[in-house]
């Protein structure tokens, strides 16, 4: 690929919300863009080429590698089988072993532990009799969840006794399990970091997250002595990320979810591609997220990513807001992704800014209560 010349021209696997903002962030840079994606309504579908296919066959994506320079995707459920038929013929990046090793939770959490980086507790479950063994051997209460498939909380079920292990196994048995220690976390934090071509790494702030009913509610960056320690938990963060990124051969955005539990970083799962809980960098970082992900798999050299000023993310969940009373507040930015309102479904997200972190956690709370609940 020749990054010095215009109209880089770039293919994303999957058309949501996070597709619609990648191409955002690159029309400014001169690129040009081409979606696929199963859903004829695909929030990014307007934006630019888009092809109708079906993500298990990789014929119905015959044509869609003509003229690219470079694919990527926005959802780490793409088939491994698929990125690697298109790596034959066009620059696939992250590269497909990021999405093997993300796609499965038993593979992905031995990975991290291959890697020196701790996770919680965890065993595999094939069958109710070893769903039953594992209750024994963990520390109660744990979470089984499914190994692959599950996002948003879907797919988790906490475990306190047997009975509770029986009544999951009915209710998702059949399916490969694994069975994680729950752990009892101060914080929950997202590292995200991006690496180009050349190998070059630049970390965002670490990010600290809330979440209801299984779904991201708000994320802010750590910028100051949030609590004792923080230094140490931020060093480490960034250390982890990069030994993934160096193990994978990886190039594009990364985050990676952690619990905090004492001075202890846990790492829960990782995301090959832009993530949810860093959507706060489109206006508050001097390079987003977004833009720095293309930036990396085209060849360009990596932004900045020091902030401009103090931020956070509130996504905007199930129902739209009153729009005219969001932007009555000095400070916001509104981003709406063109989906249909649906119980549980993620149609925007505000970012709040302002010049110290307690103007931004006042703001924050005021749009908060213009939320619908």
């Amino acid at each position: 690929m020749r990054s010095d010349s215009p109209g880089i021209v770039v293919g994303v696997l999957g058309a949501g919300q996070l597709g619609r903002m990648l191409a955002l962030a690159g029309y400014p840079l001169g690129m040009r863009f081409r979606f696929a994606d199963e859903s004829p309504a695909a929030s990014a579908a307007m934006l630019a080429q888009f092809s109708l296919c079906r993500f298990d066959d990789v014929g119905s994506l015959e044509n869609f590698t003509h003229g690219l320079h470079v694919v990527t995707y926005e959802f780490e459920n793409v088939p491994v089988s698929l990125a690697a038929a298109l790596a034959r013929e066009v620059a696939v990046y992250p590269p497909p072993r990021a999405l093997e090793v993300s796609q499965d939770r038993l593979i992905e959490k031995c990975f991290f532990n291959g890697m020196g980086i701790p996770t919680p507790a965890f065993l595999p479950v094939n069958s109710r009799d070893e769903l039953a063994d594992s209750v024994r051997q963990l520390s109660m209460p744990a979470v089984l969840k499914t190994r692959q498939m599950g996002y948003d909380g879907k797919g988790q079920f906490i475990i306190n006794t047997l009975d509770d292990a029986d009544a999951a196994w009915d209710a998702v048995g059949r399916k490969p399990l694994i069975l994680e220690e729950q752990i009892a976390f101060s914080a929950e934090v997202s590292q995200i970091s991006v690496r180009d071509t050349q190998g070059n790494v630049a970390h965002y702030p670490l990010v600290q997250n809330q979440h209801r009913d299984g779904l991201l509610r708000y994320s802010a960056p750590l910028t100051g002595d949030e609590w004792p320690g923080i230094g140490q938990i931020r060093s480490q963060a960034q250390d982890y990320a990069r030994r993934v990124l160096t193990e994978l051969d990886y190039v594009g955005v990364l985050a990676i979810e952690f619990f905090v539990a004492g001075d202890r970083l846990l790492a829960n799962e990782m995301a090959p591609r832009v993530h949810n809980s860093g959507h706060w960098t489109i206006e508050g970082a001097e390079t987003s997220q977004f833009e720095n992900h293309l930036r990396a798999i085209c060849g360009l050299p990596l932004g900045s990513t020091a902030l401009n000023g103090h931020s956070a993310m509130l996504n905007i969940i199930g129902r739209l807001p009153h729009v005219p009373s969001v932007l009555a507040e000095n400070g916001v930015h509104l981003h709406l992704y063109d989906k249909e309102p649906r119980a549980g479904r993620k149609l925007g997200h505000i970012t709040v800014r302002a010049g110290t972190p307690e103007r931004r956690d006042d703001l924050a709370r005021r749009i908060f209560d213009l939320l619908p609940q």
